[in-house]
């Protein structure tokens, strides 16, 4: 091989490395400025789903199952609890029975404050 083979394959070699890195970092760049959108859709298309809905009011009920059998001394820890649970939680998207039952313990809360 003579040199100019080998200057030229010697340049070829660093313009591949370096349009690599120009395509990595603007990946990255890219990355940076669009990944906390994505990861809103994300979460707004999760927090939509059938599964996520059902899944938050049967934890709901069942936790209001488990209020309505404790003890008075337990009562007030597992409302805060089922406050804290609900309350990211659209209110209208509760069956009505539910949605008294949270807005009970609302009124409970501010009562004995």
């Amino acid at each position: 091989m003579s040199r100019n083979e080998v200057l030229g394959v010697a340049l070829f070699i660093l313009a591949v490395l370096g349009l690599t890195w120009i395509f990595q970092g603007n990946d990255f760049f890219l990355y940076k400025a669009f990944a906390p959108k994505y990861e809103q859709v994300r979460r707004e298309t999760f927090e939509e789903s059938k599964s996520y809905n059902q899944g938050m009011i049967q934890e709901l009920q069942n936790m209001q199952f488990q209020y309505e059998q404790a003890d008075p001394e337990h009562k007030s820890a597992l409302a805060s609890i089922i406050l804290h649970r609900a309350a990211d939680y659209p209110l209208e998207k509760m069956p009505v029975d539910l949605r008294s039952f949270i807005e009970k313990l609302k009124d409970e809360r501010s009562k004995a404050r």
